[in-house]
């Protein structure tokens, strides 16, 4: 199964301590699996794409060429594509996987998983989203989404949209 990951490059004190264990756990046992993300070699992307290039995975990494410098591309991983604008970065990544890991992020995952939401929503593609809320950090955002639905903004209930996991290894039963 191909999976993507959206989340920001850079971390909290909180959120690289385990940094390690979450690269570790979103590693699947198949060598054949594979993983999409946005190319970058630091935090949590970068520890993922190394837990996964360590057990010998196939990873894919997607870049808009203004994000090249600043986000310091993995030179190690299996594909870099280097693409024109976010949105083809955007559009590749959902193309490419077969669910959507959200992991801790900024504005730039907020701005990917809103999207893939909305694509979700629409019925542009069905594919699995799954936040993790480790220490609570989507607490208030899932809790925005709720109030959303229950006042009316959107079409289905967001369990039908979205799987919210606790611990990285959750995941594993999901997929």
């Amino acid at each position: 199964m191909a999976v993507s990951e959206f989340l920001t490059h850079t971390l909290s004190e909180h959120i690289s301590s385990f940094k390690k264990i979450v690269g570790d756990a979103f590693v699947f046992t198949s060598a054949e699996e594979m993983y999409k993300y946005g190319g970058g070699n630091n935090g949590l992307m970068g520890a993922v794409a190394n837990a996964s290039l360590g057990k010998k995975g196939s990873v894919t990494g997607i870049m808009p060429k203004v994000l090249r410098e600043w986000e310091h591309h993995h030179e190690g991983i299996t594909e870099l594509f280097i693409v024109d604008t976010m949105h083809t970065r955007k559009k590749m990544l959902y193309e490419k996987c077969d669910a959507a890991i959200i992991l801790p992020g900024g504005y730039g995952t907020l701005d990917e998983v809103f999207e893939m939401l909305t694509w979700n929503q629409l019925k542009i593609h069905n594919k699995k989203i799954f936040f993790l809320n480790s220490g609570g950090f989507y607490d208030h955002l899932i809790a925005h989404i709720d109030m959303m639905h229950n006042s009316g903004f959107l079409y289905d209930h967001p369990d039908q949209k979205m799987t919210v996991i606790k611990e990285p290894l959750e995941l594993e039963s999901y997929l």
